[in-house]
């Protein structure tokens, strides 16, 4: 089985959260303040994955005492990096089949941005980007301002401000659809609507979502009940979590892996996967988990596997 073998390539499974984050945050890590791109610009300009691409930000939600959060107002740095990462045709997720043209990609906390999504999306069969209800209106207009007709001739320009190394992406049009989800007060009951009788999600994506250790339960709660979903349903292979982040705080990781250990078996991605922006020295980390309930057995990083998943 094809996310078997990825399994088996990315090494040795997390087993201690405790010593995984001792592991992370023991190394010289650049500083990086929060890791904002440009917390109080109005607009940004970038190029991600080939692309042109200008977010338009809330720096006033941002700085507002609104209760409802207010860090997905403005592009955080790690966003474009994981959005030319996972989006690259050569990447393990499209090279063993995970990523595929039919698959169904639902994001939780996109931000206002939607940048993984927009360059993501043309090259698969359905993109579902989630966040708060008060984020939308810009995600929306950000959406619509960098989507992209297939029949586009108009040749790239350079970016002034962040250029990918990667290029030659495909610029299709993106197809996403766009869905309030708030982990803390929404059941994902508001999800099934929009998924329909028959689709579950392929690979579900959190993208520098963990920052506030309040945050942390409500979120690995919503990554297992999305999950959980394919496991009622014996024809597919298990859902796919990535998680990316920053690391800022130990505390406040390890207490993200130890939640996530719970309920997923979970595994870093090594350096040689990864583009230079996102390897071990860069500040940011991936890991890629499975429901342990849909997969059981040992993972042998070399020989055959032993693992079966539970469909």
């Amino acid at each position: 089985m094809a996310l078997l073998e990825l399994l088996r390539l990315l090494g040795e499974e997390i087993q201690d959260p405790e010593e995984e984050s001792f592991l992370l945050f023991s190394q010289a890590l650049p500083s990086q303040n929060l890791g904002f791109v440009d917390a109080k610009a109005t607009s940004i300009d970038l190029t991600v994955a080939g692309r042109d691409i200008t977010v338009q930000q809330s720096p006033t939600i941002l700085s507002s005492n609104r209760s409802e959060g207010t860090t997905g107002a403005v592009l955080w740095r790690v966003s474009p990096l994981f959005a030319d990462w996972v989006s690259h045709p050569e990447n393990p997720l499209f090279s063993h089949s995970i990523l595929r043209s039919d698959s169904l990609v639902l994001e939780l906390g996109c931000g206002i941005a939607g940048i993984v999504g927009l360059v993501l999306a043309p090259q698969i069969g359905r993109y579902i980007a989630t966040d708060q209800e008060h984020l939308l209106k810009t995600l929306k207009q950000n959406i619509s301002q960098n989507s992209i007709s297939p029949k586009t001739t108009k040749p790239l320009k350079r970016s002034r401000k962040l250029t990918s190394k990667i290029s030659g992406q495909p610029r299709g049009g993106p197809n996403i659809e766009v869905v309030a989800l708030d982990w803390e007060l929404s059941s994902i009951s508001s999800l099934l609507d929009v998924l329909g009788s028959t689709s579950t999600v392929d690979v579900l994506i959190g993208c520098d979502c963990i920052y506030n250790e309040a945050l942390i339960d409500p979120f690995v709660r919503t990554c297992t009940e999305i999950c959980e979903l394919r496991t009622r349903d014996g024809q597919w292979p298990p859902t796919v979590c990535i998680v990316a982040q920053q690391l800022r705080s130990p505390d406040v990781f390890e207490a993200w892996a130890k939640a996530f250990y719970e309920s997923f078996r979970f595994w870093r991605l090594p350096d040689e996967m990864l583009h230079q922006g996102l390897r071990t020295d860069s500040g940011y980390v991936i890991h890629l988990g499975v429901l342990r309930q849909a997969l059981t057995g040992n993972i042998q990083s070399h020989g055959r596997e032993e693992s079966q998943t539970c469909l």
